[in-house]
């Protein structure tokens, strides 16, 4: 047995020097960021990778060396690493430099240096550089001449701050304001400011860090000290508040407007009323209600034109851009990337500024790509650029905030009179919602999700004129929660309308004939119900009869002309879109590869002449492992990121028990429980549809992310649990949703074998445990396991042909060979030859047939499609978030999750009961969990070759 063991040791040694010497020149390393890295561990800028720290040492913020722990001074240092030591009992505190211990006069810090009282600076070492036995505080002198105070390291006295200085003559402000650092005298503006930013699509205010360290500051020293830069900080803010106006004075915009009444006498910029001197320009006027002056008034002084020596059809915008301190940035041509989120060429971008060109760009951003690349917003002010030659001159692009709240209402969603156009824009906001400090991740992200600039023909135009074009922005609040798997869907239009007053009037004439023809029917009826009481008179009762008649045939016509027809193309594509992604999934080709071999010979004795004849034969591999792979995977085809029955469950409960229905009632009032002898007025459909739809989407949601951030990491994941399943039984997965695309799951053992008994898999576990093996991935030294795979139309049809006579034996028996044999041996045969050809292919033994690994582009994962064609070679995309998923209900929840609304909506509107509603949700679910389960199945054991009777 030991002589067997060292025998099968030397020959891996052996194999593993040999893969060494063949592949020498590939030279790969484990993937590490700073971020991979351990409390205790430091990312090494050298070898690229995370290194231990040292005996009594943790890693410094930055992630990249280690410091000594509380305590512990830096006893040595060769510049790579550091050596610590305890300070004693007698100096318990370690110097500001951390190579010292020494005794403090006072308290110490969390990191265990001394600490001074304000207004005092900490002192270390004499004036010659020595070490002092103990610390000194020394009060810096804030008194003429001196006028010092410590500096922001306390570690020296310096100069006060001017405001401070020319306010109260000494570094103490005394008994007036100091905010943000500056000394300000009694002025108009209130002492104590509002700090919270509304995040009203959240219903959230967020005590704002920013706001609350630089609003009032930059509000004093706007209108104390004319501080120009102060003044924009200020409208910045505003602009991070939505432009919003209420009761309340203290806020961002209030303060701005305080400001802008309180300098009248200053007189206005650039000829323009709205724009106070000094102060930026943010609205339209000191009230709503001059949109339609602005918007279609004056048309702009130049046209445009397709044709001819005048032909312009270029639309030149610039934009003056600011940071968030009110610093002028730069002129910009918006263009590109400035106005645009959505990543694209740069040619595609630029076809928005072509006049005439309806544009729209829509795409799903990361919020973790927004924090990483938006760390601080900036404001745009834009400007239609009018320049002829040498006269250049700007027309202000008016804006229309979609989320501006005007005393608690959305002022800019409503009709046109009542619009309060504004100035100034962001696109990503990360900064306000920081709540405890400016360098803590933002509570609340605020996305510029739609930008859209309109133009509107003048009527009547001849010259290619237009009306001053409208900028409309709606923003999306995002509640962080798991930025890394969070997105947000954002989109920029540029559109062009016209007088739509002949739609209308064919729109009138439309509800007209069909009003009319009720009108017939509503006659036709009441003479049924005549003939049917038996009554010849026309009376009162008649003529009332036919007006009930005649305003139900009415409704009739305004709910299908206005809702029913859309209510139905959302219901039937939904269905459609569920069926489809239902047949696609039913149709999925795929086949699991055994990488397992012999392991040796077995004597099989061979009848014949009646003497029997032993003979050598390798011993077979043995076929459980694909069985039990096949009903793991038959097994997760129907499991959902939900638990369908507590969603209904939840629902109803909320619905029926605490009694939200009661908000879908035709009344003002918001009682969730009514007492039994109120009147219960009749349920609005819209409420109710929308009630509904929210309660379930909400829930949904909410399961979603438990199963997401909880249950999947802590207790059972089974999509990855199925990838580990398929390494530890050496089998490999191929699935083809298309005829050239799927998604392969590399299952190759690294122990070489999976047929073994219960201490040699032990064993084997352990040693992957340890890293005393290989690692799982398709490539050398990766972990990546699983990938999308974009197929030749070579390997396809070799694919097919293996599989070409069970088809033939499917098809109808005129067409089968009866000299084919059984058809468990046909079926025996392909699955041999279909399992040696895919393994060849997958060990590059095919040169016809080679493949290359690759990362997906950003833009492609985007959008959902590969932009290189697989002609000469197969290509694998890397896959680390599994997508192998999306041929099962797993990968589509979404999907599901609105079809079961939409159902559970449909069947309510009609029924009027959510208890039915939901048991035919129930119902409904069950039967496509069969019809899936059924034909999955089936599928599975005929594209895999497997047995169905194995598949429990």
């Amino acid at each position: 047995m030991a002589t067997g063991m060292l025998l099968v040791c030397g020959l891996a040694l052996f194999l593993t020097i040999k893969s060494n010497l063949l592949h020498s020149q590939q030279f790969t390393i484990s993937f590490q960021r700073p971020s991979d890295c351990g409390v205790e561990q430091f990312y090494d800028i050298s070898s690229q990778s995370c290194v231990k720290c040292g005996p009594n040492q943790s890693t410094r913020a930055t992630g990249l060396s280690c410091e000594c722990v509380t305590g512990f001074r830096v006893l040595a240092t060769n510049g790579a690493s550091i050596t610590c030591q305890k300070c004693p009992l007698e100096k318990p505190a370690v110097t500001e430099d951390g190579y010292g211990c020494i005794v403090c006069p006072g308290s110490l810090t969390e990191q265990g240096t001394c600490q001074c009282p304000s207004g005092s600076i900490l002192v270390e070492r004499d004036v010659q550089g020595n070490p002092l036995e103990e610390a000194r505080c020394e009060v810096c002198n804030g008194a003429e001449p001196a006028l010092s105070a410590p500096n922001s390291y306390r570690d020296r006295c310096q100069r006060c701050q001017a405001s401070l200085i020319n306010t109260s003559q000494s570094c103490m402000c005394g008994s007036n304001i100091l905010a943000g650092g500056m000394c300000f005298p009694p002025n108009n503006l209130p002492t104590a400011v509002n700090p919270n930013v509304n995040y009203a699509e959240l219903s959230l205010p967020v005590q704002s860090a920013w706001f609350s360290t630089n609003l009032y500051s930059s509000a004093a020293a706007c209108l104390v000290y004319t501080n120009l830069t102060a003044c924009q900080a200020l409208g910045n803010m505003c602009v991070m508040n939505m432009h919003s106006f209420s009761s309340v004075a203290n806020d961002a915009c209030g303060l701005y407007n305080t400001i802008f009444r309180a300098t009248a006498a200053l007189g206005s910029t650039q000829d323009i009323s709205y724009w106070r001197a000094n102060l930026p320009w943010l609205y339209y006027g000191d009230q709503p209600g001059l949109a339609n002056r602005v918007l279609q008034t004056e048309p702009l002084p130049t046209g445009f034109s397709f044709k001819g020596r005048n032909r312009n059809t270029d639309i030149n915008l610039v934009a003056a851009v600011y940071n968030a301190r009110g610093d002028f940035l730069q002129w910009e041509k918006v263009g590109g990337n400035n106005l645009q989120l959505c990543p694209d060429t740069a040619r595609r971008q630029e076809a928005a500024y072509t006049f005439g060109t309806a544009y729209l760009e829509t795409c799903v951003l990361s919020v973790a790509d927004l924090l990483r690349v938006y760390a601080e917003p900036l404001f745009y002010d834009v400007f239609v650029d009018l320049s002829r030659g040498e006269d250049r001159r700007l027309l202000p692009l008016p804006t229309r905030n979609l989320n501006q709240e005007y005393n608690r209402k959305f002022i800019n969603q409503g009709n046109l009179n009542d619009w309060y156009l504004s100035r100034r824009v962001l696109l990503v906001d990360t900064l306000s919602g920081r709540e405890k400090s400016l360098g803590s991740l933002p509570k609340v992200i605020r996305i510029a999700s739609s930008i859209r600039i309109g133009f509107q023909l003048v009527p009547g135009t001849q010259k290619g004129q237009v009306f001053p074009p409208l900028l409309s922005v709606t923003y999306s609040d995002v509640l962080i929660t798991a930025p890394n798997t969070q997105t947000v869907s954002v989109s920029f239009a540029v559109d062009y309308e016209m007088d739509q007053t002949e739609a209308h009037m064919k729109t009138d004439i439309a509800l007209g004939v069909l009003g009319g023809v009720s009108v017939l029917y509503s006659l036709v009826k009441t003479a049924s119900w005549k003939r049917r009481i038996g009554s010849p008179l026309i009376d009162m009762e008649t003529v009332l009869k036919f007006l009930l008649f005649y305003a139900g045939d009415l409704a009739n016509v305004f709910f299908f002309i206005t809702v029913g027809t859309g209510l139905y193309w959302l219901i039937f594509y939904k269905t459609v879109q569920f069926l489809h992604k239902l047949i696609q999934q039913l149709s999925v080709d795929i086949f699991f590869i055994d990488w397992e071999r012999p392991r040796g010979k077995a004597n099989k004795t061979i009848q014949g002449n009646g003497n029997g004849e032993a003979k050598h034969s390798p011993s077979p591999v043995s076929i459980w492992r694909t069985y039990f792979v096949a009903n793991e995977w038959n097994e997760i085809q129907t499991i959902r990121k939900i638990s369908p029955t507590f969603q209904i469950m939840a629902v109803l409960f909320l619905l029926e028990v605490v009694g939200f229905s009661s908000l879908a009632l035709r009344d003002p009032w918001s009682d969730l429980q009514r007492p039994p002898q109120a009147y219960s007025p009749p349920y609005s459909l819209t409420l109710r549809y929308g009630l509904a739809a929210t309660l379930w989407l909400c829930i949904g949601l909410l399961q979603i992310i438990f199963f997401t951030a909880f249950h999947e990491r802590f207790v059972e994941d089974k999509i990855r649990q199925f990838v580990d399943l398929c390494s530890i039984s050496n089998i490999s997965v191929l699935l083809l949703s298309h005829r050239c695309f799927g998604y392969y799951i590399h299952g190759r053992s690294v122990h070489g074998h999976a047929d073994t008994n219960m201490e040699e898999m032990n064993i084997n576990l352990k040693r992957e445990a340890e890293s005393l093996c290989g690692q799982r991935g398709l490539l050398p030294n990766t972990d990546i396991q699983t990938f999308q795979i974009s197929i030749t139309s070579r390997l396809r049809l070799q694919y097919d042909r293996i599989l070409e006579p069970l088809s033939r034996r499917n098809g109808p028996s005129r067409l089968v060979d009866a000299a084919s044999g059984h058809p468990f041996d046909q079926s025996t045969k392909a699955y041999h030859t279909m399992n040696r050809f895919l393994g060849s292919v997958i060990d590059h033994a095919h040169r016809d047939m080679e493949y290359v690994v690759r990362d997906k582009l950003f833009f492609e994962r985007v959008i959902g499609m590969e932009f290189m064609e697989p002609m000469d070679k197969s290509i694998f995309y890397n896959d680390e978030s599994h997508s192998f998923s999306d041929v099962l209900f797993y990968g589509n929840e979404a999907t599901l999750l609105i079809f079961d609304t939409l159902f559970f909506c449909v069947v309510d509107l009609g029924a009027q009961s959510f208890i039915l509603a939901g048991v035919l949700t129930y119902v409904q679910q069950m039967i496509f969990r069969l019809i899936r389960n059924g034909i999955g199945r089936r599928n599975l054991a005929n594209k895999t070759l497997v047995d169905k009777r194995f598949l429990i």
